[in-house]
């Protein structure tokens, strides 16, 4: 027992201290983090271009979201279309392209939350709406 939490530790640890030397932001990271994953992709793109799609994924979204998205359809259709169009211009591998795109539209919601809370406190909460989230 002992030994697997040092082993978790470790590599709590180790994969801090890579995401650091990535100079990734938590949202970039996940994003990383779903296009790596994939073997085909690692294996063909370097850590480099998955780290170059990371950052521009998050900046696109972030620019793109308007209020409550995540239940519109037509705006997660645009969504999947900029994903689709963003991974293809990198090459990314086709034997995962869709499930890489629903898996960036999970991370988004999730990270979504996240972007509108810094947004709000970039404001001083002065209620006059949330800054990167379009209305």
């Amino acid at each position: 027992m002992i030994e697997e939490l040092i082993a978790l530790a470790k590599q709590f640890r180790d994969e801090a201290e890579k995401v650091e030397a990535m100079g990734l932001s938590v949202a970039e990271v996940a994003f990383y983090d779903a296009r790596a994953n994939n073997q085909s992709a690692h294996d063909l793109m370097c850590d480099e271009v998955l780290m170059k799609m990371a950052r521009e994924l998050a900046e696109k979204l972030r620019g793109n979201l308007s209020i409550d998205w995540q239940y519109k359809e037509n705006v997660r259709a645009r969504l999947r279309t900029m994903i689709k169009a963003l991974l293809e211009r990198y090459k990314y591998p086709p034997d995962q392209e869709a499930a890489a795109i629903e898996l960036v539209l999970q991370q988004t919601e999730m990270i979504s939350e996240e972007w509108s809370s810094e947004d709000l406190g970039s404001i001083g909460g002065s209620g006059s709406g949330v800054v990167g989230v379009k209305r």
